[in-house]
């Protein structure tokens, strides 16, 4: 049993990195309130997550089950132009679902301290306690303040209110399918393995997720696919983000909300372009969603007793699977550095700030070079289906 140490503190964002903040630092004995601005429970934000060490420690060091967080994929397909396999790869993975990596932190994290519905408004500080508060005119007092709000974070923009998230120029259409609504070939190409299709200026991948219900069950788990593709930002990204109720999104489309002519285009465009196994995977999709790839980094991340962690602070592009990791990692850290420095929160936060930086700065720029690889290596168009007139890579 930890014991208390009777420090608190509050944290901004109840998503995997506010989660992941929360359980840590409760891990080391302190109280935490974790507040969400939505007003329900979030749902799933993203399908499939490459489940990397860094997750499974922050679960193990918070008491919480690891032996069932994913599907293990035994080996990598790199497939050709007409569908056959060009590559095969041995390589063991886990692969996990953003449910079932939100829901095991929500059910091990007290439901009384995570607070919905509540919208940050202003921080102020002391020497020796932050304030918070949201815009109900309620109020919350502690000794340390996380921004793990995301992309569009409160906190970041109250303190680095020129930091802003960029448009890398491409999107990642993304879909879950259920195993048994699959076609049985591609079906059997997919199951337990990592398969990559890549041709000019894109890529699409795929592996199996946990099912409905957090179900590891074989038949009762999904097929998650990725496919990236680019889209002009001031031509085209508009239309791209702009739902099926004529609401504009600022970077994301979830499952459901694609207009009908955006949706159509990207299914028409997929017959052409992809190979058979991923477009019938693709046409077995209900309901496809899309996110604009981002670019996120910041010069400093801790200001006073004040810290951002997670997609708040630094953006990797997801070729790199680690943004649910780096949030893991960023928790883990300081979580130790508290330990470290007796809980005095001053001497934490600058101990920890260096390596999370630099740790962030080196996901962003890996991030930046494998997706502008893929990308853009023939100009920065959306290739048809004439492939072989395309000039070949100097």
């Amino acid at each position: 049993m930890i014991e208390p140490t009777g420090n608190r503190a509050l944290v901004i964002g109840g998503s995997l990195g506010g989660l992941f903040a929360g359980i840590m630092l409760r891990s080391i004995g302190w109280q935490v309130d974790i507040y969400e601005r939505s007003a329900h429970d979030l749902d799933s934000r993203g399908g499939g997550i490459v489940l990397q060490p860094d997750v499974v420690d922050a679960f193990q060091r918070a008491g919480i089950e690891t032996q069932a967080l994913g599907v293990v994929a035994h080996e990598r397909y790199y497939l050709n132009s007409d569908g056959s396999i060009a590559q095969p790869m041995p390589m063991r993975q886990r692969l996990t679902s953003w449910n079932l990596l939100y829901g095991s932190m929500r059910r091990h994290f007290p439901a009384q301290h995570y607070h919905v519905g509540k919208q940050l408004n202003d921080i102020q500080q002391t020497s020796d306690q932050v304030t918070a508060t949201f815009t109900d005119s309620t109020q919350a007092t502690a000794d340390l303040l996380l921004g793990a709000d995301g992309p569009n974070s409160t906190v970041r923009h109250q303190f680095l209110p020129d930091a802003h998230y960029q448009y890398a120029g491409y999107v990642a259409y993304r879909g879950l399918v259920n195993e048994a609504e699959l076609e049985k070939e591609a079906a059997a190409l997919f199951t337990e393995r990592f398969v990559f299709y890549q041709f000019p200026n894109s890529h699409i991948l795929q592996y199996v997720i946990p099912g409905e219900g957090e179900s590891l069950e074989p038949g009762q788990r999904r097929f998650n696919w990725v496919w990236y593709v680019n889209y002009d930002e001031a031509t085209e990204l508009p239309h791209l983000l702009t739902d099926k109720n004529g609401k504009q999104r600022g970077y994301s489309m979830p499952p459901g909300l694609l207009a009908a002519d955006v949706e159509q285009a990207m299914r028409s465009y997929a017959a052409t372009v992809l190979v058979p196994p991923f477009q019938k995977l693709v046409a077995a999709t209900q309901e496809p969603f899309v996110q604009a790839i981002l670019d996120l980094g910041v010069p400093q991340m801790t200001f006073g007793r004040v810290a951002l962690i997670g997609d708040a602070a630094f953006m990797p592009r997801p070729h790199t699977a680690a943004s649910t990791a780096k949030a893991a990692a960023n928790a883990i850290a300081l979580a130790e550095a508290l330990m470290k420095h007796n809980h005095n929160v001053s001497k934490a936060l600058k101990s920890w700030e260096p390596l999370q930086l630099a740790h962030g700065n080196q996901l962003l720029a890996s991030g930046q070079q494998l997706g502008n690889r893929s990308q853009f290596s023939y100009g920065v168009g959306r290739q048809g289906e004439k492939l072989d007139a395309l000039p070949q890579r100097a």
